[in-house]
């Protein structure tokens, strides 16, 4: 059982009790200076495993979790509100402090998508897509220039801040659609998306994501993929953990545990006809923590090219 003197744990508990005597969320050079000594403690690869925490570090971490994503969504309103005041706010998007870590993260998310596509999607859903779609927005400009993205927020103001950031493009403002409802009460509209992305902070804690998960499974179509962002070792002290034993009702095809200043993990699955999975490998290549499906495919995370992409491997015979 992990707890109290553990160096990193202690470390992110002392964090944690600063954040919760801020008096707001909102940034400022307090909030900044926190969240950025905690995402720091926290990128290293370290050896824990947050299930084993202790009942009062579980406590302390789904707490933390949720003052983190309450901190990144109120820095998103405060970076889109601004960007809104531009004529042509996408013109200006590297203002925003981890612009770099999407254009990262989100060509990575593409590059594996396209490992388990033939074809590009033709509509694609995401769900959480919050006041600064940056995910929607870079995979429409730059890697899926031909797709229609669905955008589904729960809160309308987040929605009116999105849309305006691309009304003022002729293609985008065509290709990004706002959904202003709970994923939850979405059904039969599932069936319509070959790809579904579910941002990292829809489902808080593990229940929750299992939930909407569970959804998922029940009204996307036969054969279209989930794609979501999970967390590994001590990063989940930022985000929830979703383990591929979670994900009931998919074929689990690629788990990838980025080394880098690329903060969640991403899982891909193609949602199956029944509500079996298949069993995981685990492995570990070039540094990074690779879970895959006997049939799946292998991303490699190389320094020098995060990008960079392993030829198609069977993961038995690469362990042997």
């Amino acid at each position: 059982m992990v707890c109290l003197k553990d160096p990193l744990v202690q470390k992110v508990s002392d964090l944690y009790e600063k954040i919760s005597k801020l008096d707001s969320l909102k940034p400022s050079k307090d909030v900044d200076m926190l969240f950025t000594q905690l995402v720091l403690t926290c990128i290293p690869p370290y050896p824990i495993d947050v299930t084993k925490l202790c009942q009062k570090i579980q406590e302390m971490r789904s707490n933390l979790i949720r003052h983190c994503g309450e901190a990144e969504g109120l820095l998103e309103k405060h970076f889109s509100t601004i960007l809104g005041s531009f004529d042509n706010p996408l013109d200006h998007l590297e203002i925003f402090p981890y612009f770099s870590n999407y254009l990262t993260l989100s060509r990575l998310e593409y590059n594996i998508l396209s490992q388990h596509c033939s074809d590009v999607p033709s509509r694609v859903a995401f769900l959480g897509s919050g006041p600064l779609p940056l995910t929607s927005i870079v995979l429409a400009s730059y890697h899926m220039t031909s797709t229609i993205f669905h955008n589904y927020d729960i809160d309308p103001s987040a929605n009116s801040m999105a849309s305006h950031l691309v009304e003022s493009d002729p293609d985008l403002s065509k290709r990004m659609l706002f959904h202003t409802t709970d994923v939850m009460s979405v059904t039969d509209a599932f069936k319509d998306y070959d790809v579904v992305f579910l941002a990292a902070l829809v489902g808080m804690d593990k229940k929750e994501k299992i939930v909407v998960i569970e959804h998922l499974a029940k009204y996307m179509k036969p054969g279209a993929l989930l794609m979501l962002r999970s967390a590994h070792g001590a990063r989940a002290f930022l985000y929830p953990v979703v383990e591929p034993c979670d994900l009931r009702g998919f074929e689990v095809l690629t788990v990838f545990h980025p080394t880098g200043e690329v903060i969640n993990s991403v899982v891909i699955a193609r949602k199956s006809p029944d509500l079996s999975t298949r069993s995981i490998d685990h492995g570990y290549i070039n540094g990074s923590l690779m879970i895959s499906c006997k049939c799946a495919e292998i991303q490699a995370f190389n320094p020098l090219n995060q990008m960079n992409m392993i030829e198609e491997l069977a993961m038995e015979d690469h362990l042997s």
